[in-house]
């Protein structure tokens, strides 16, 4: 597809010169001849790279002003600044703002080209990187035969035929944008925008810009997350984040599907599923006065829980499966091959959930070891806690033999029953013991039995 350069410049003579020249070296162009035609060029539909006067018919900083503009509606866009009052300090201010050249008039035309050349091949980088996270991220499937998986994959395909909001609680590194991302693709706004805004890293004084955008004085628009994601849907990651003088906003939006952009007057409408998560417990947040209790039952018309991985214990083998064949694809060596009846893997809390499991994975894999002992060892040295070890040794250590083999026998069993999701068939058939044998040693160790 061939890249759109965008020429603004208050010069007719200057301006055909250099829609001249880009034409023949087969780009396309668009023209303004002042800041006001520029802005609204821009507001249209954003370049593939942008050329600006820096002086046009507001003001010595017109060019700054209109990089800044396109910065805030995508930062990945080049700007190329063209000054006939060139000076360092001039230079220096346009790149601190995010130009990705400073040229000069009159300008060698070679340098120009070069110039433009530079900028669409770094354009089309951006663009075909911000495809391949897009697309590695959604290739990811929900892995996993524990129930709570099982449950919310059926939950996802109900969900995707509806208009509905959706709430999605779940400890850190659980997958929550995920399963978000997977209702999305599954629902008939697949074709447009998916935007994630994360109240966990915004600063608390643009939380309102980020998601309503604003209007500028000199009449520009910096658009926010719910108008990027209209027609789509928008997941607001840790809303328990969120302020409260904005989420009684927010509640404003769910209502009535309208807003107003910081500093604006006129209403905005927008049409935008809304899919919120959390890894707090939002009822809590409530009573202790952090959240809006009428915003809660707003979102959460429809709740998904997802388990910590710790407490589904059988996805853990499949997951380990699946994240080696894709990071081997990814990193195109060799599939690994993983003990996933590892002591160190089925035994560790996993506090970063999914996330954590997938990242010592590619540990593995970036270290290339050869043998299954150097893959154990890896392990061991990712996972090991040595507090954890010491305080368990020294208290088997302090107690009589037949209490600390009981001790492990109820870590044991509890693991391998997660691990089978309550199957007592299964864990009988795993540990080596009759089913009915394995049903006395269970009441024996005060083992409850769970489906």
């Amino acid at each position: 597809m061939t890249a759109e350069i965008l020429i603004v410049d208050d010069n007719a003579d200057i301006r055909n010169i250099i829609n001249e020249l880009i034409i023949d070296a087969g780009y396309k162009t668009r023209i303004a001849a002042n800041y006001n035609q520029a802005l609204a060029e821009i507001d249209k539909k954003l370049p593939d790279v942008a050329l600006l006067d820096v002086k046009l018919d507001k003001g010595d900083n017109d060019g700054i002003e209109l990089l800044s503009h396109i910065k805030t509606k995508d930062k990945d866009v080049p700007v190329i600044i063209i000054s006939g009052h060139a000076n360092i300090e001039m230079a220096i201010k346009s790149l601190h703002h995010g130009a990705f050249e400073f040229i000069e008039k009159p300008f060698d035309q070679e340098r120009l080209l070069n110039f433009i050349s530079r900028a669409v091949e770094h354009h089309n980088l951006k663009k075909q990187n911000k495809e391949y996270e897009n697309k590695l991220f959604s290739s990811y499937e929900l892995i996993g035969d524990s129930k709570n998986t099982l449950n919310i994959m059926d939950q996802i395909k109900k969900i995707s035929l509806t208009e509905s909001r959706v709430f999605i609680q779940g400890p850190s590194g659980s997958g929550k944008e995920l399963v978000a991302r997977k209702i999305h693709k599954n629902s008939s706004r697949n074709k447009n925008a998916f935007i994630v805004l994360n109240g966990a890293l915004l600063d608390s004084s643009k939380y309102e810009l980020e998601l309503f955008g604003e209007e500028k004085e000199n009449g520009s628009i910096s658009y926010g997350a719910l108008e990027k994601a209209n027609k789509g849907t928008l997941l607001i990651d840790q809303i328990s984040e969120i302020p409260l003088s904005t989420q009684s906003k927010i509640l404003r939006v769910l209502t009535d599907q309208k807003f107003k952009r910081v500093n604006g007057n006129n209403d905005v409408s927008v049409d935008v599923r809304l899919i919120c998560s959390s890894s707090k417990d939002l009822s809590q947040e409530i009573q202790i006065g952090n959240f809006r209790e009428d915003l809660f039952h707003r979102i959460n018309v429809f709740d998904i829980y997802i388990e910590p991985l710790n407490q589904r214990i059988s996805d853990i083998p499949l997951l380990i499966k699946y994240f080696s064949k894709k990071i081997s694809e990814n990193y195109n060596i060799k599939e690994l091959d993983i003990d996933e009846n590892n002591s160190y893997i089925l035994n560790h809390n996993w506090k970063g959930n999914v996330r954590e499991l997938k990242n010592l994975i590619e540990r593995i894999a970036i270290l290339q070891p050869d043998t299954k002992e150097k893959i154990s060892d890896i392990i061991k040295e990712s996972l090991k806690n040595d507090l954890y070890e010491n305080k368990t040794v020294e208290n088997n250590l302090s107690i009589p033999l037949k209490e600390a083999r009981e001790k492990f026998e109820k870590e044991y069993l509890t693991i391998q029953l997660k691990r089978f999701n309550g199957n007592i068939s299964k864990t009988a058939n795993f540990v080596g013991m009759e089913r009915t044998a394995l049903h006395r040693k269970l009441k024996g160790l005060g083992i409850k039995e769970f489906n």
